[in-house]
């Protein structure tokens, strides 16, 4: 197995000189270095074969011993200085000091064709930002991040990858629901890969400290390896860096919502200073259309998280960090400008974004009433969003009637027996509108609903498709994870022979564990 290593942040920037690994507050320091936990018997789950070839690895390397010993934990590469970051972050809304890699390892970075990657162990024990967790992960969890992860890539959203999820060997305690219940779970390890893992709470630290020497060099670091259109060491740099990052998170959000993502848990240190969907948690995809759903337990009440509020939450977290910035710069109102743009863009990116949901090229004042008249309807029955706007594609024109085009979208209704009545009669009213305005496109039929297919996933990672994943893998059989893996490789793609899986959310799954609401116990 032949890697091209070539770190970067742990040889420019200062290192915790505290070698032990204890937990402790760990003052201006990048990160601390901690050899990852051997694991007992380690064995394979499943290898993301595109995201190894995207780092030099073939076949052979794959099923090389020594790629089970690195990305389960057992060995370290040669030449190369395992660490955890420091950062600290927003909890909910509420500042929580210092948190950093609490079970995250970085091994080492390497690059492939011009492209830098950061590799990362997750669950593969503690480090000094552990708290007081034991840094490991379980299985349940660690599947749903691998398979996330990559499904996200190939729905074309920022992200994080995954190259591999493995057991370990060994059991860990959690309790799943918070219940005062704790058992013993199998325990996993995934190797995360992105260009890198710098968070909004990795320079939020620095700052709280008023460490401005580190912070200045953290943001030039960045700047000199991300931004290159930003110069380091000047306030015009130092701004157009954090515009570049506004509008990098701005574009992960819209991508979110195209979807029908809900990541759970938008703390900022789980935003990328890149862009990406960082920390897949509890998170989940809208079955039923509701703007207030959130995965996450924890948020049960407030919703903090939930998927309407998300671009919100983005927004309130990019302050935090024009907040932790703003020492470099000396002045808040360009901040406050871009901060304000973010507002502006967001607006016209959401409607850009939904014409092209709905297959409209042409633009007309009336598309903005067009596009809330239907979150509108979405919301009278339980609507399922990914089926809804895959089946649209299919609508046919004027001439056909009213209940032949309420037959087309039917499979996306969960309770169709509740399309009567005025709710039925505003769902013929959206409908005409709609056929109405596609009259004045310019395009076909037929490349109105190639747009819009390539825009409207047909197939998602819904929980209950992860779950069957998870339950399979727990009696060791983990030929449900590769085949979703396969299948979330083309999303967008009809691919008849996995039409088991273009179906709303079964029954049995409303209420189950791990199937709707999940808590942050991994």
């Amino acid at each position: 197995m032949n890697l091209t290593i070539k770190d970067t942040f742990n040889k420019e920037l200062p290192a915790d000189p505290d070698m032990s690994n204890t937990r402790r507050q760990v003052f201006n320091a990048f990160f601390s270095h901690v050899i990852p936990r051997v694991p007992s018997n380690p064995k394979i789950v499943h290898v993301s074969h595109d995201m190894a070839c995207s780092l030099g690895l073939d076949e052979g390397d794959v099923r090389s011993d020594e790629f089970l010993k690195v990305f389960s934990g057992s060995e370290v590469l040669q030449d190369t200085h395992p660490y955890s970051m420091c950062y600290g972050g927003h909890q909910f809304g509420h500042w929580a000091g210092q948190l950093g890699d609490g079970r995250a390892i970085n091994l080492a970075e390497v690059e492939h064709e011009g492209q830098a990657w950061a590799l990362q162990l997750k669950g593969s024990g503690e480090t000094p930002y552990s708290r007081t967790a034991d840094g490991l992960a379980v299985l349940r969890s660690s599947i749903r991040e691998h398979l996330c992860s990559e499904a996200m890539f190939h729905l074309e959203a920022p992200t994080t990858r995954s190259l591999s999820v493995m057991l370990t060997g060994d059991h860990v305690m959690r309790d799943i629901l918070y219940d005062g219940h704790p058992a013993l779970e199998k325990g996993a390890v995934v190797c995360r890969v992105a260009p890198s893992f710098i968070r909004f709470g990795n320079f939020e630290i620095f700052a709280s400290r008023g460490d401005m020497l580190s912070l200045q060099q953290l943001a030039d670091h960045t700047i000199a390896h991300f931004y290159p259109d930003a110069t380091p060491g000047t306030k015009d740099g130092y701004l157009r860096f954090f515009q570049e990052v506004a509008h990098q998170t701005l574009s992960m959000i819209l991508h979110w919502q195209r979807v029908g993502f809900v990541h759970g848990v938008m703390n900022t240190d789980n935003m990328s200073i890149l862009g990406l969907t960082i920390d897949y948690g509890p998170y989940g995809w809208l079955e039923g259309y509701d703007p207030n759903w959130t995965p996450n337990t924890t948020d049960r009440e407030r919703r903090r998280y939930r998927y309407g509020n998300q671009p919100q939450v983005a927004l309130w977290n990019l302050w935090q960090l024009a907040n932790a910035l703003f020492p470099l710069i000396g002045e808040a109102a360009p901040l406050e400008n871009i901060l304000e743009q973010f507002r502006t863009d967001h607006a016209l990116g959401h409607v850009r974004m939904m014409r092209q949901k709905l297959g409209l090229l042409e633009i007309e004042a009336s598309d903005e009433k067009l596009i809330t008249q239907l979150e509108h309807v979405l919301q009278l029955t339980e609507t399922d969003m990914t089926i809804f706007y895959r089946k649209l594609a299919d609508l046919p024109g004027l001439t056909a009637g009213a209940d032949e085009r309420i037959n087309v979208i039917e499979d996306a209704f969960y309770k169709p027996e509740e399309l009567e009545g005025a709710v039925l009669q505003e769902w013929h009213d959206w409908l005409e509108a709609y056929i109405e305005r596609l009259a004045r496109e310019k395009q076909s039929s037929k490349d109105r609903g190639q747009n819009m297919n390539s825009v409207n996933p047909k197939y998602v990672l819904r929980n209950y498709m992860a779950q069957l994943a998870i339950d399979a893998a727990e009696n060791h059989d983990f030929s449900v994870v590769e085949e979703l893996y396969e299948l979330l490789r083309q999303p967008y793609a009809e691919q008849p022979e996995h039409e088991k899986w273009f179906v709303k959310r079964p029954e049995w799954a409303r209420n189950k564990v791990g199937c709707s609401m999940l808590s942050c116990s991994s």
